[in-house]
């Protein structure tokens, strides 16, 4: 199952800035999210954490793999995620690339939230 949320802040139109899809898989419910995670996407992005921990998951797996720009807004709903439902379901982060993974390195977000390198390892790490 597969549903996506498209946040269109685009003047002219031509397509979404961003969208967040929730695939769910046998190990849990990805949220891949795609385009700047700023704060045009960060609302969308907190509605398909809810939605998907109502599901209650036995693993969340936020995919910003796709991610083209990570903005303050961004980084507090990862946090937000992580603080909020961290205890009863484990949340992991793919991120890669320095347009990416640098922020989070420079606000140490690396240290408080689970960061992967691909989809496939945080899915399996246990």
């Amino acid at each position: 199952m597969t549903e996506r949320e498209s946040v269109d802040d685009d003047p002219f139109g031509d397509e979404p800035s961003g969208s967040v899809a929730l695939d769910q898989v046998a190990e849990g419910i990805v949220l891949a999210v795609s385009g700047a995670l700023d704060l045009a996407l960060a609302p969308a992005l907190r509605r398909t954490v809810e939605r998907a921990a109502r599901l209650r998951p036995a693993l969340l797996v936020l995919d910003l793999t796709e991610v083209t720009f990570l903005a303050s807004s961004g980084m507090a709903e990862l946090v937000r995620t992580h603080r909020q439902l961290g205890g009863e379901i484990p949340v992991r982060v793919v991120a890669t690339g320095r347009l990416v993974l640098r922020p989070l390195e420079l606000t140490r977000l690396t240290d408080e939230l689970a960061i992967h390198a691909t989809l496939a390892d945080a899915l399996a790490s246990g």
